[in-house]
């Protein structure tokens, strides 16, 4: 094994000299190897001549980076966790073991995954098989110098192709039945009920999980184009805001097939190309989208069975479907638990008790459309491959693979693309107002399971039976500039307004988010001081304004400025904070922050608290105000700044606290001051932390892989950063370093040609070789 390190030139070329001579006594015949060049913040370089060596260097250099986490992700996703940890422990995701087992399980049965393999092109294939080849190659070299701490044990072990399928299908059902474990493991037939037991703390967790998905997986994106930039062609600001932990955690890479394949970005555990990225002509990141994914279906039972159902007047069994995994018992032994699942011809069914009940009159069913895509790697590899915008969008339109996404681009001739093209149910308004209940509300869709008509339609043009086609969906493209923080499509430019579409799809008149209206209103003011500039886009997220604060400050203020009553002596050091913050999230930020989260976190939730109502004719204006003249407003303000001062006594926070001092990301027995905060106040630079019990926050999830690119004549320019650094390992010299950097706002020039990447100071190459016969050879130069 040769560590990864740089030699001297003596020992370089006794390597290379060890390397040769082996190679002339066997005689080997290469079948794929890769370059990974390291630069700046580790962040590898990884060139090859094909799909299997990009592959290999792809899982080698992640490996050397994240080799824990990917391998507690494969323990997940094969439903193994039980088995090796337990069944009341814990996922990252907060997910009870044994029902993340049940789910995985059912999700990624072999027949489900070997579809999926078999659909795959021969690219991507290539590029999969490469991938568990180099991950398995670095994984036999830890063993022999020792694995890291956080991963000893039985549970870590070589990979497969198989792995890395039940990888992407956990993120196709993200934003649909992933979000349903607890209900999907959990349902049971009324005959049952009283002997089953149902996890209250679980659904608990699960519905806080679910009310936090857009939060966890949001995003911000504005790509300007020719009539605002400022040398006439595209740019691009790509903020998703996604996990800093688990199997959402973003990877920094570039990846290079001699003419074939230039791209740069970030991109999920485990998959072999960009998500987020640019290359020589354009630049694309995504958001999620308010769409919907899945529809609920409302099955009316069998009065003489509550496991049949009622479809078209015909009584119809429910499929059932056993479950085994393997649960590790107290006692270190392993044994064999089923669990049943029931489906429907719509999918399977839910329970969620006293919200989605299965009794003897109804049960729910589940259908998810991202189930049958098969398509979302090779879409991805296509626009990593795009020569245009024109190139990029038609691929969208003909392979439908983005799952739950909007897509924003910009290209090096100054146009921009917005495209809420993802994977939809072709359920249109009409159909939902003769199949849904309107009392039930758009917020989740639940059809009539007992009427056939109440099917999804199916679009001969759409890639996918069920789904709307790319033709139906919303798509904007302009030489201004779009926009999109997780709304509707409606407004991603208030010039052009996208309407007409199935709720399903986009929802227009609709309050827009803090978020958005942030965007749009930073837009308005810069384009009336002219064209639009780099560091405009970065001061978007970087100056961690809390737009809210201007909607809203001056009536807390004037509250404190009146008769605070009996409880002036507690509420005026509150006021005294509020009227001396700076109105950011920055560092140095004041205790004010702190009490105008906790008071906005209650007073949102309050109807009537706004001055001016919303006006869906003037979206970007409303609501705005606090109506603090009513007297229940009033109250409820009162009582909200109260209890901030009881919350910040519990959490130890004193009159000259700073916000640096509040939120961190600890890694390593370290602790890093990490600035930005709820998306909800309209922080741009959206950072969801969680309490812990020393009184700070814990950040969990936000800003994750910031890029900047804009274009000229020799092609692509980025500045970007990786929030949480490249390495998941706490012992890893890429662990911190670019977290520090978040932390004081400092960004860097992506290195994209090859003169850029061996000009690096921090260059260090690296080949990998794959040997017909034989392991994978690495040799550090």
């Amino acid at each position: 094994m040769i560590i990864f390190r740089q030699l001297t030139g003596l020992a370089l070329a006794g390597t290379f000299l060890g390397l040769s001579l082996s190679a002339h006594a066997l005689s080997p015949v290469v079948s794929a190897s890769a370059e990974i060049r390291r630069t700046g913040f580790g962040v590898p370089h990884i060139r090859a001549e094909n799909e299997r060596g990009l592959g290999l260097g792809i899982g080698y250099a992640y490996a050397q980076d994240n080799l824990c986490l990917l391998a507690n992700e494969i323990v997940t996703v094969n439903g193994q966790r039980s088995r090796y940890f337990g069944p009341e422990q814990l996922t990252v995701e907060e997910r009870v073991n044994r029902v993340s087992d049940v789910f995985f399980t059912w999700l990624n049965t072999p027949e489900a995954v070997s579809t999926f393999w078999q659909a795959q092109p021969v690219e991507v294939r290539d590029l999969m098989q490469g991938y568990v080849e180099g991950y398995n190659r670095y994984l036999a070299e830890r063993r022999q110098q020792g694995l890291p701490q956080q991963c000893q044990g039985q549970w870590v072990r070589d990979i497969a192709t198989e792995d890395l399928v039940k990888l992407t299908r956990r993120l196709l059902v993200e934003g649909g039945v992933g979000q349903f474990a607890e209900a999907l493991a959990g349902a049971t037939p009324p005959q049952a009920t009283a002997q089953t037991r149902h996890d209250v703390g679980a659904y608990q967790l699960a519905d806080a999980r679910m009310q936090r998905f857009a939060l966890d997986r949001g995003s911000n994106a504005v790509a300007v184009g020719s009539e605002r930039s400022f040398n006439g062609r595209g740019m691009l600001l790509a903020n998703p805001h996604f996990p800093w932990v688990g199997g959402m955690r973003f990877y920094q890479m570039h990846l290079t097939i001699p003419g074939k394949l230039d791209v740069m970005g970030a991109a999920l555990p485990g998959l072999p190309m960009i998500n987020i990225g640019f290359n020589q002509h354009l630049a694309w990141t995504h958001t999620v989208d308010s769409s919907k994914h899945f529809t609920l279906y409302r099955l009316q039972l069998d009065p003489q069975d509550p496991t049949r159902y009622l479809l078209d007047g015909k009584s119809l069994p429910l499929n059932k479907q056993t479950v085994t995994v393997q649960v590790k018992q107290a006692d270190g032994q392993v044994v064999p638990v089923s669990r049943d699942i029931y489906s429907s011809q719509f999918g399977p069914i839910v329970q969620w008790p006293g919200k989605l009940d299965w009794d003897n009159q109804y049960a729910y069913s589940l259908r998810d459309a991202n189930i049958e895509n098969d398509r979302v790697l090779k879409q991805w590899y296509a626009m990593n491959q795009a020569t245009s915008l024109k190139d990029l969008q038609d691929s969208v339109h003909k392979i439908q693979g983005i799952p739950w996404v909007n897509t924003l681009a910009v290209d090096d001739k100054g146009q921009t693309l917005y495209m809420n093209l993802s994977v939809v149910p072709n359920v249109s308004a009409d159909k939902l107002a003769r199949c849904s209940d309107p009392r039930i509300g758009l917020q989740m869709i639940v059809l009539d399971g007992s009427n056939s008509a109440c099917a999804w339609d199916v679009d001969p043009q759409a890639a996918q039976k069920g789904i709307y086609a790319s033709a139906q969906l919303p798509q904007l493209m302009r030489k201004d500039f779009v926009q999109h923080s997780n709304d509707s499509a409606w407004l991603a430019n208030p010039a052009q307004p996208l309407t007409g579409f199935s709720p399903l799809i986009s929802q227009e008149n609709q309050p827009l988010g803090m978020r958005s209206r942030f965007a749009l209103d930073r837009l308005n003011t810069l384009g009336k001081k002219g064209s639009l500039a780099v560091v405009d886009l970065q001061h978007m997220v970087m100056d961690d304004k809390v737009y809210l604060a201007t909607q809203v400050l001056p009536d807390l203020l004037k509250f404190c400025a009146g008769d605070l009553g009996v409880d002036a002596a507690v509420l005026k050091p509150v006021c005294v904070s509020l009227k001396d913050w700076d109105g950011r999230a920055n560092l140095d930020s004041g205790i004010g922050l702190v009490h105008f989260q906790n008071i906005m976190q209650t007073l949102q939730e309050a109807p009537q608290v706004w001055r001016v109502a919303f006006d869906p004719k003037d979206p970007q204006n409303t609501p705005r105000g606090l109506a603090v003249e009513q007297p229940a407003v009033t109250k409820g303000l009162r009582e909200a700044m109260l209890a901030s001062v009881e919350l910040t006594k519990k959490m130890g926070l004193k009159a000259d606290t700073r916000w640096g001092d509040i939120q961190v990301v600890s890694s390593g027995g370290q602790q890093t001051s990490i600035h930005g905060g709820p998306g909800t106040l309209g922080i741009y630079n959206a950072i969801q932390s969680v309490p812990r019990e020393d009184g700070k926050l814990e950040v969990v999830s936000g800003t994750s892989y910031l890029q900047v690119v804009t274009f000229d004549d020799k092609g692509p320019h980025a500045q970007g950063l990786l929030a949480f650094s490249l390495s998941s390992d706490p012992e890893s010299k890429y662990s911190r370093d670019q977290t520090e950097a978040f932390s004081k706002k400092q960004w860097s020039v992506l290195p994209f040609t090859e003169q850029q990447i061996k000009a690096d100071p921090q260059y260090q190459l690296q080949t990998v070789r794959e040997v017909a016969g034989k392991s994978a050879e690495v040799a550090t130069h």
